[in-house]
């Protein structure tokens, strides 16, 4: 569509009709290229996108939480997502779970911690634009400090729930409590009050807002961990390009992160995050300010464009080919997952052009002065 209409319709250049039957006008205004697809589009090719905004939320005293699975988007089978806030002193249940996590702050600050199987806990504070990575099975508690939190939860399974985690009051209620009195060496009656809404608010539930890092940490024989589990993201030096910048956290410089890697990317209005693909994972997408457009090609002559807001989660399947558009006035700034320990693209540009010129040529009957101005390194994003 050239310009935004407050009445879409499918309709341009001698192609198409009107709508005459039931529609959802604003989720047209938000998906003009699902409305019209280019006709550069062809074949089939599933979903890949799902706004946040749809997904279930879990609303309970202490915040609310909501997710992206295979459930919601079903081509996403190696990574899911959380959304999740915690109120000023909201706790997320002590637990531990199957899969590992990723988590990128997005507003406020909160505490986080955990155990390693060596009995050494790590315990940080981390704000807007912090990272910790917690392994599978280890032991983990969130706690939002006095601002509150908001942050993405990134787990290395499509098919992983929140709902299905390992809480620690739910063992509690699951186990007798002669048991629970010989495993800690007190009487049964310790435990006439444990809470019994196990499930329900207890996943998330309000707390007191804790007291500063230093006067929270364990003390003797307590040890620190010898790796991090806390990066602090926006620190990073980014690296810049016409059309924006991008800054990569992997294992390379965020040693204990061995299961996700990502980067964040930020383009300039006008600008396109360059032609490219992954050839290590699948690709998961967050959204975090702006909007943008981006047509994935599937091969055998399948392609489709999707449009996309802050808030939406965009997938692109292992090795499928794609860029990423700036539709708007600001900067659009999304991150890009995956299930990896490194992170690695392959630039469309920079491969042809670092080819012998003719091989090109053959190919694709470009000028000779276009095939010499090719890139011999990856643009990135380019204005």
């Amino acid at each position: 569509m050239s310009a935004i209409s407050p009445d879409p319709q499918p309709v341009i250049d001698g192609r198409g009709g009107t709508i005459l039957g039931p529609r959802n006008v604003p989720i047209e205004l938000e998906n003009p290229d699902v409305l019209i697809s280019p006709t550069t589009d062809a074949g089939t090719v599933p979903n890949l996108k799902w706004p946040f905004a749809l997904s279930h939320n879990r609303v309970l005293s202490g915040g609310w939480a909501r997710e992206t699975t295979t459930r919601e988007l079903a081509i996403s089978t190696e990574i899911a997502g959380v959304n999740m806030r915690l109120t000023p002193g909201g706790i997320r249940e002590l637990h531990w779970h199957k899969e590992a996590e990723w988590a990128y702050v997005i507003a406020g600050s909160c505490r986080i911690s955990i155990l390693d199987e060596e009995g050494r806990l790590f315990i940080d504070d981390v704000s807007v634009g912090d990272l910790w990575y917690f392994p599978a099975g280890l032991p983990h508690s969130i706690q939002a400090l006095a601002d509150g939190v908001e942050f993405l939860l990134v787990f290395d399974s499509g098919d992983f729930s929140e709902n299905e985690t390992f809480l620690i009051t739910d063992w509690f209620n699951h186990t007798p409590r002669e048991v629970l009195a010989k495993n800690f060496g007190v009487a049964e009656s310790a435990f006439d009050n444990l809470p019994t809404d196990i499930g329900h608010t207890r996943y998330m539930f309000a707390g007191e807002v804790p007291p500063a890092l230093a006067d929270d940490a364990p003390g003797p024989p307590a040890t620190q961990p010898p790796q991090s589990f806390t990066w602090h993201m926006h620190a990073q030096e980014p690296t810049k390009t016409p059309g924006g910048q991008m800054r990569v956290t992997d294992s390379r410089n965020f040693t204990v992160s061995e299961r996700i890697a990502a980067a964040l990317i930020e383009i300039e209005p006008g600008g396109v995050r360059e032609l490219h693909w992954h050839p290590n994972a699948d690709e998961w997408q967050y959204y975090l300010k702006g909007q943008g457009r981006m047509t994935v090609f599937a091969s055998g002559g399948k392609s489709r464009t999707f449009d996309y807001q802050a808030g939406d989660v965009g997938a692109v399947p292992f090795a499928m080919g794609h860029y990423i558009e700036n539709t708007g006035d600001e900067t659009l700034v999304f991150l890009e997952m995956f299930r990896s320990d490194h992170f690695a693209d392959v630039s469309l540009a920079q491969w042809m052009g670092v080819l012998p010129p003719e091989l090109v040529k053959a190919h694709l009957n470009l000028d000779d002065d276009v095939i010499a101005g090719l890139p011999r390194t990856k643009p990135g994003m380019v204005a």
